[in-house]
């Protein structure tokens, strides 16, 4: 009986483990049909895919006010069904947190991104060919082989360090943000920096701030960003965002521009999106936009030819799961 007794403690031991644990599947599903144009040239209906993405994560009570929690993403493209080179490109990393705050390390998006660009291009989260052009996400810095430290949230400030290790083939970069909610006004701030490494790890230097300002019937938000690049070539990156609600209808009003970059005239740009969002659900919505890229005669955003500009009239769907 003792022995009885023994084998089914232990057998239970994992049931007591599993109770403690949670795993969630979750993902997003953005596709569009547009009618788009580069230039002079003819306008192409394009079936686009806008960030899709699936993921998993978990979380696991260890005691002691202690948690341990991973996550796991991967894009897709929604058009054809391929997934990206990189299984888990979009997030690989595990944390643990606590009253300290949280330690996390592996793959995720510089929270500078989080802290000044994503919270401005609001109508269809920075996805697509309505993404904002200008910031491009790219500039936020790199997202691999990184550690941080998340402090907790007090008096509704709350910050993350972090660091993209070189492991001697590339440079350290470091990433930061702070964030603050107070009501309805949010203040992001975020700092990214990554010196030269041989000949093609090129340096970069950004700052950037943001203000977003909830009211009874949308929001108001406003974004800038100064970039350093390559020894001292900078440019300066302006953002307007708002937003009305009726209902289950959103109305978006987006614009931006980039000054020429220093030593390189006819480099600027403007964007600006016009927009509309209808919430079916919590989960999903039908929208549609119409979004410009006007390229200065050298600058080649959206389009990699210099001087051509972009627009693009969308029909989509976005499902969350």
């Amino acid at each position: 009986m003792k022995k009885t007794a023994a084998l089914l403690a232990l057998a239970a031991l994992p049931m007591a483990s599993m109770a403690q644990s949670s795993v969630t599947l979750y993902g997003r599903v953005n596709t569009s049909v547009e009618s788009q144009q580069v230039g002079d040239a003819s306008r192409a209906t394009v079936v686009q895919n806008n960030s899709s993405r699936w993921g998993m994560r978990g979380t696991e009570d260890i005691g002691g006010g202690l948690k341990a929690s991973f996550n796991l993403e991967s894009g897709f493209n929604s058009a054809n069904g391929v997934s990206n080179a990189a299984l888990f490109g979009r997030a690989a990393n595990v944390q643990l947190a606590g009253g300290f705050g949280a330690v996390r390390m592996g793959t995720w998006f510089n929270g500078s991104y989080f802290a000044i660009a994503d919270y401005i291009s609001n109508h269809n989260h920075d996805t697509g060919t309505s993404s904002d052009a200008l910031f491009a996400s790219g500039i936020f810095g790199r997202n691999t082989s990184k550690i941080a430290y998340f402090t907790p949230t007090i008096n509704g400030v709350n910050a993350e360090v972090s660091m993209a290790l070189g492991q001697r083939t590339r440079a350290d970069a470091y990433d930061v943000a702070v964030n603050y909610v107070g009501g309805p006004l949010h203040l992001g701030l975020g700092y990214g920096k990554q010196n030269r490494f041989g000949t093609t790890d090129l340096p970069y230097e950004h700052l950037g701030v943001r203000a977003f300002y909830t009211f009874g019937g949308g929001l108001a938000a406003g974004a800038y960003v100064q970039r350093e690049d390559n020894n001292g070539v900078t440019r300066n990156i302006y953002r307007l965002s708002g937003m009305m609600t009726r209902g289950a209808s959103e109305y978006h009003l987006n614009v931006g521009s980039t000054s020429a970059r220093s030593g390189a005239a006819n480099t600027g740009a403007l964007q600006y999106t016009l927009a509309y969002n209808h919430n079916l659900s919590k989960r999903t919505k039908l929208y549609a936009f119409y979004t410009v890229v006007d390229n200065e005669s050298a600058a080649t955003y959206s389009t990699g030819v210099r001087g051509a500009d972009f627009n693009s009239v969308s029909l989509g769907i976005r499902h969350n799961f």
